[in-house]
């Protein structure tokens, strides 16, 4: 009997519950009766086949060991249903981002998404273009939060753009009119920054809604601040308009704040200027996407632990002058 106490056989459960949450159906099907065995021989050998307590101990781990199949089985099923879920939300993401490399109105657009969550590819970074009959505009933003809600306020702020853009007369009356539309949208702690640019000739017009300032390469590398800090969308802005003169070469990149907050191990910020005047030096617009990107990677040591958009207009079919780090 003091045996029968030592080596009690409940602890034998511990192999059908762990693989319950870690193995398919028939896997746990095949431990559990392993499980059993398991149990059976520990009680011939302490001689406590027959004893009360062993029966019951027994009878308990017999109907653990009938449970825990279903609920590995179940377990599965979620999975599953989560997996199509993310594709689905992936898939969806794909096709309000599309990814762009063309010429728009004269300008060169390119466009990068990186997400900082690869197992789900959903985050709240978005950006949009339209051709309108005032020049070609474009949007950059950042939605608060991850996941799918943060998926379905991306759709809400780009659709609004889209049908927007092409009828406000200027930014700062698109911008009213994108957040009388999104606000209904928002719940009381939710935002949208946002940076909205107006190609016109020799020139950019900006509006930023609480979002990291556009870079301008060209002679030198500048980020363009706006004179007047707006609120972001959904938190009633009061939209203040600035002009930018582009000279021939000039490159304007648009992001978001994946690349400001970017920091090293050691907490070191990654040096924005300097490694866009590096980056930006690549002859095709695609290319400094990509080494800018590969720059933040290398500052990082790892994946962004942020989202990262990137939008960078060129006037097309026009040399790119050497620049200095200077923004003087």
């Amino acid at each position: 009997m003091n045996l029968v106490h030592t080596m009690p056989i409940t602890p034998v459960l511990i192999g059908p519950l762990l693989a319950c949450v870690r193995l398919s159906f028939r896997r746990t099907v095949v431990v559990s009766g392993c499980a059993l065995v398991l149990a059976l021989a520990i009680g011939a050998w302490t001689g406590a086949l027959g004893s009360i307590g062993f029966r019951v101990e027994y009878g308990g781990l017999v109907l653990a060991c009938a449970v825990v199949p279903y609920t590995a089985r179940h377990r599965a099923a979620l999975e599953a249903a989560g997996a199509r879920a993310r594709e689905v939300a992936r898939s969806t993401q794909h096709l309000i981002l599309r990814p762009l490399s063309r010429d728009l109105a004269g300008t060169r657009i390119c466009t990068r998404y990186h997400c900082a969550a690869p197992e789900s590819d959903i985050g709240g970074d978005l950006y949009d273009v339209a051709v309108t009959p005032y020049g070609l505009r474009v949007l950059v933003g950042d939605v608060r939060g991850h996941g799918l809600e943060a998926l379905r306020l991306t759709a809400a702020t780009i659709a609004a753009f889209r049908e927007l853009a092409y009828t406000a007369p200027d930014l700062p009356a698109l911008v009213t009119d994108l957040d009388k539309r999104l606000t209904p949208e928002l719940e009381a702690e939710d935002f949208v920054t946002a940076v909205l640019a107006e190609f016109g000739p020799g020139e950019v017009r900006l509006v930023n809604c609480g979002h990291p300032a556009p870079l301008r390469a060209g002679r030198r590398v500048e980020l363009l601040e706006p004179f007047v800090p707006v609120p972001p969308l959904g938190l009633r802005p009061d939209p203040r308009q600035y002009r930018v003169r582009l000279q021939p070469g000039d490159r304007l990149l648009l992001y978001t704040d994946g690349l400001t907050e970017a920091r090293a191990a050691d907490g070191t910020p990654f040096p924005l200027l300097a490694e866009a005047c590096r980056a930006l030096r690549e002859p095709l617009p695609d290319d400094a996407l990509d080494s800018l990107y590969a720059r933040v990677v290398a500052h990082t040591g790892a994946r962004p632990t942020d989202d990262l958009a990137l939008v960078l207009c060129q006037p097309a079919e026009v040399p790119v002058p050497l620049m200095s780090s200077s923004t003087s």
